[in-house]
């Protein structure tokens, strides 16, 4: 918005605590079937979370972030929004139509998010310790999923799902410590800054 003397006063909100929310939410719904803390009945619930919450508001986050001119968050909130709008669509539309061995094809899907969040997760040294926590615990989540996948492994996965829970807390709590410090205007939840 322009005041009266013609110069921008607007100033864009801190996109990443909606990104982490999102994130947290929707991995902590799909870890709770994955570690078998649930019927696996009410599993159809990810679906629609992951769409929205998880892709939809998690992609518009990465989006915003470009604006912020960070290019740790851009990517990452990006990236994990289509993750999970591949995964509805992946379940939606595609598993069907896999042939062959489905768990090693979507065991190579996960082990692809590992990858990723690997690499991401030596970029989340530079960030706080609160992110850093969230993509160590995340690439651990994608590696035991995946084996657990790719080889049938039933308590690897439950681990994966274990895991995940971990990484779900460790999210909310760093969307919390985001939305609690901007609303206050001061350092009220320690998210331990890296020091540059």
């Amino acid at each position: 918005m322009e005041g009266s003397g013609g110069s921008s006063s607007w100033t864009p909100a801190n996109p990443a605590p909606l990104g982490l929310a999102a994130f947290a939410m929707t991995t902590f719904v799909l870890s709770m079937f994955n570690a078998n803390l649930v019927s696996p009945a009410g599993e159809p619930v990810v679906l629609g979370l992951a769409l929205a919450y998880g892709g939809i508001a998690q992609l518009l986050a990465g989006m915003w972030e470009f604006r912020t001119g960070n290019t740790f968050g851009a990517l990452a909130f990006s990236s994990y929004g289509a993750f999970w709008i591949s995964f509805w669509a992946l379940v939606v539309f595609y598993a069907k139509d896999i042939t062959g061995n489905a768990g090693h094809d979507i065991g190579l899907y996960l082990w692809a998010w590992a990858i990723f969040t690997a690499y991401m997760t030596v970029a989340a040294l530079k960030v706080s310790g609160a992110v850093l926590t969230v993509f160590v615990l995340l690439t651990i989540t994608f590696i035991l999923l995946a084996i657990g996948t790719t080889g049938a492994h039933a308590n690897v996965t439950h681990w994966g799902g274990y895991i995940g829970l971990a990484t779900a807390a460790a999210a909310w709590y760093a969307s919390f410590g985001g939305v609690v410090n901007s609303t206050f205007g001061r350092n009220v939840i320690p998210l331990f800054p890296a020091k540059r």
